[in-house]
Formats: C-alpha cells, sequence, structure tokens
C-alpha cells in the first residue's frame, strides 16, 4: 500500500477531520517504530516498512492520533470512563509478533 493508502486508512479510522493535518506526522512516527523494531542495527537502505507490515503502522498511527492531547499518561478516571497507557512512546503489545532481524543488507 502506498503512503497515500496508509494516510487514507488512518484518516478513515480516526474519522476527525481536526486530526487530518497530524495524520501524515503520526503515520511517519509509526513507521519508524516499526522500522526500529525491524531492523534495531539498520543502515540507511532500509528505510521502508515491508508490506507485510503495513496495517501495523496504520494501527500504531490510529493509537497515537487518539492518545493525542494525553501523551504522558498513566491513569485516568472520568464519569466512568477510564483510560491508561502501557508507555510514553508506542506500547509493546504494538510491537509484538515483529521479529527483528539483524544482518548485512544484500
Amino acid at each position: 500500500m502506498t503512503d497515500e493508502e496508509m494516510i487514507a486508512n488512518v484518516t478513515a479510522l480516526v474519522a476527525d477531520s481536526r486530526f487530518d493535518a497530524f495524520i501524515p506526522h503520526y503515520l511517519e512516527i509509526a513507521k519508524s517504530a516499526v522500522i526500529e523494531r525491524l531492523w534495531p542495527y539498520r543502515d540507511a537502505e532500509w528505510e521502508e516498512v515491508p508490506t507485510k507490515y503495513h496495517a501495523r503502522a496504520c494501527e500504531i498511527a490510529v493509537y497515537l492520533v487518539n492518545r493525542r492531547g494525553a501523551e504522558g499518561e498513566t491513569s485516568h478516571s472520568e464519569s466512568g470512563v477510564s483510560r491508561s497507557y502501557e508507555s510514553a512512546g508506542v506500547p509493546d503489545s504494538f510491537l509484538s509478533g515483529i521479529t527483528p532481524y539483524v544482518g548485512v543488507p544484500s
């Protein structure tokens, strides 16, 4: 999926036009998180998210957009609604299942 398609997916899932300007930036952060997990010792040659992880990058971007304004929140309760966040960055649960690859590019 292209970057434009990924942005369209995240936009559809967020469904709040107030965040449209931020979505490309959060998608880049999400893609960076996936790349960092995949290739922890990467060189500049490994800058693209493999196709099989595009949906995962979209999920992470949606999470980051929805968390906007409460970035460091660890717990919150109000009117019967409770919120807490696993970590200040991208939670490990979003990155589980991504097996790191370490090696020499061919």
